[in-house]
């Protein structure tokens, strides 16, 4: 009987096998990295309160700044009926010059968000069309390109929340839906990436499985991310600059005016004070998690330990450096990267489960 399987491509024959999924996997680390580098300039841009600095969205018309003084000065009449000038920038005196700033930082977000959905695109395309993405991947790889473009509709929505209002900053829910999207888009990467590795060097063996014991890992880190997210979006690092305790105590007294359910998630010094703490948690779950594939994977062991040790320091060094802003773009800079070492570790938990060691 004839075989049904479709000939390869003559532009793919001269290609060793193992070569293919290899190739995939260094594109979707490609694409982690420029991930990486937005969550950082997503940091600088919530940081340097250049969120609000464009209020439209335009994705083709976008991609170019003001190039004149009168495109600058209409986005700046724009960026003045904002809450966040009205009660904010504009008292604290900002002129052009100074807008321009955050505008930068606004827009450089967006082309690097416009530049990732591209650099993942047009290479999955290729590889489509000449038949390199193995068996099972294609739901994978259209699931991440999903997350992208998600990432840039919640960017979107965060935005708007702030714009044609009397707010000064925009929702810090949105907010936190945007950065864990992004951080969950990195996990999905890197697992990807190294499935395709092992597939690589084994096409008998089964990708990585999520286990429970990653699953309850995940979760605590994920607690601890949304308190970090929700901290920034509230300027809540503002709160304290003292550590270990918070203003000279060990948990100032939260706003319970509104009840418990509001404080919980509005309260600066409340979610400050969780932020820390619950930080304890998760490096001891990380520990865990870094001495359980040590044996399987000693180099993601390593990359737990120092991503979540780096990240616990410059946490301290955020506060007492009364929120200096590399000192703090460097706290969430590491926090993307700890992210990524934690799908590492997970995915090399999952890969000797799925071997059955």
């Amino acid at each position: 009987m004839a075989s049904s399987a479709k000939p390869m491509p003559q532009s793919l024959r001269h290609i060793p096998a193992s070569a293919r999924p290899l190739a995939l996997a260094h594109w979707l680390y490609a694409v982690a990295a420029m991930v990486v580098v937005i969550v950082m300039v997503g940091g600088i841009t919530r940081l340097t309160e250049s969120g609000l600095s464009i209020t439209h969205w335009s994705l083709v018309t976008g991609i170019l700044p003001p190039l004149t003084e009168q495109a600058w000065q209409a986005e700046f009449d724009l960026y003045r009926q904002t809450g966040e000038f009205r009660f904010e920038s504009g008292p604290a005196g900002m002129d052009l010059p100074a807008f321009k700033f955050i505008y930068f930082w606004e827009w450089f977000h967006r082309i690097l968000g416009r530049l990732i959905g591209l650099a993942f695109l047009l290479p999955m395309v290729w590889f489509w069309i000449r038949g390199a993405i193995p068996q099972g991947y294609k739901p994978r790889l259209l699931a991440l390109f999903a997350l992208i473009c998600g990432q840039g509709a919640l960017g979107w929505y965060m935005v708007a929340s702030g714009v044609g209002t009397d707010l000064t900053d925009v929702s810090h829910f949105r907010l936190s839906a945007h950065l864990l999207t992004a951080l969950f888009l990195l996990g999905g990467l890197v697992w990807t990436a190294r499935d395709l590795q092992i597939l690589a060097r084994d096409p008998a063996v089964r990708p990585a499985i999520l286990t429970m014991q990653s699953l309850a890992i995940g979760s605590i880190v994920f607690v601890q991310l949304l308190l970090g997210a929700w901290v920034a979006g509230l300027n809540a690092g503002h709160a304290a600059y003292d550590w270990p305790l918070m203003n000279g105590q060990f948990l100032p007294q939260p706003d319970l005016s509104k009840g418990w359910p509001w404080a919980l998630t509005h309260d600066p010094f409340l979610l400050h004070f969780l932020h820390r703490w619950w930080a304890w948690i998760a490096v001891a779950a990380l520990v865990w998690l870094a001495r359980r594939v040590r044996k399987s994977d000693r180099m993601a062991s390593i990359a737990i330990h120092s991503a979540f040790g780096t990240m616990f320091l410059l946490g301290v060094a955020t506060v007492l450096s009364e929120v200096s802003l590399w000192v703090a773009v460097s706290h969430q800079l590491v926090g993307a990267l700890l992210v990524a070492s934690i799908a590492w570790g997970m995915h090399s938990d999952g890969a000797q489960q799925a071997r059955g060691k």
